[in-house]
């Protein structure tokens, strides 16, 4: 394994709607570190596997396109890229996300993701959040937070994140109910690296909390690490 010991790794864990990628990014800027999104990087490895056809998962691999994360200098917003282009609305498809817990449930694809970003957790201090960040990437990450929120709270939100932010078909609040569920129950009992709260994670239920009050808790909880850190303990 990748050793980080020199970083300090804050692993936000949750399904999907728990409001973890908007207070992971926003938890990153106010601490000034750097904000992964791993769930856009297997959406990117599922855009490229459509886009080719739907290979062999094993062919495909062996010639993946590059998946990088970066930042508009222009409005800040994380950008993830394909062989160098901006493919961040294009994976918010419906296409995309009904094939995004298959891909992301094989072996080769997690190993080939996990090391990516176990590379980024090495050299930098980051705010990453997935479904197995605190269990499987990063097991002795310095804080882990596991979000959770009522599934009609969750869809509302994936709902008004949609509308904003696709120019593609947006589905109905009960077909991304039931979209939800089914991914749940997906990534809750896949064989690898399944949906689960680590145990030493602090639960956060964000059903009736604001962005600004996740994110300011979780950076309560993170000062004393990033105190001890800057004094070398």
């Amino acid at each position: 394994m990748t050793s980080y010991k020199h970083s300090i790794i804050i692993a936000i864990d949750g399904p999907a709607g728990s409001g973890k990628s908007t207070t992971a990014r926003l938890v990153a800027e106010r601490l000034g570190f750097i904000y992964v999104d791993t769930g856009a990087m297997y959406r990117a490895v599922t855009l490229a596997w459509l886009r080719v056809g739907k290979p062999d998962i094993d062919v495909f691999l062996s010639n993946l396109p590059d998946i990088s994360l970066s930042r508009d200098p222009q409005t800040h917003r994380q950008m993830t890229l394909l062989d160098g282009v901006d493919v961040t609305d294009q994976i918010r498809t419906s296409e995309v996300t009904k094939q995004v817990s298959y891909i992301s449930s094989l072996k080769t694809v997690r190993e080939k993701m996990v090391s990516l970003q176990r590379n980024i957790g090495s050299d930098h201090n980051v705010v990453m959040d997935g479904r197995d960040i605190g269990t499987a990437v990063f097991p002795k990450a310095d804080l882990k937070v596991f979000m959770i929120a009522d599934i009609q709270k969750r869809a509302s939100r994936r709902l008004e994140e949609m509308k904003n932010k696709s120019k593609h078909h947006v589905p109905s609040l009960d077909e991304l109910i039931q979209q939800m569920k089914e991914r749940d129950t997906y990534d809750s009992s896949r064989e690898i690296d399944p949906l689960k709260m680590a145990d030493d994670a602090m639960l956060l239920d964000t059903s009736e909390l604001t962005i600004e009050d996740q994110a300011t808790i979780i950076i309560e909880k993170a000062k004393p690490i990033i105190i001890k850190h800057s004094h070398g303990a």
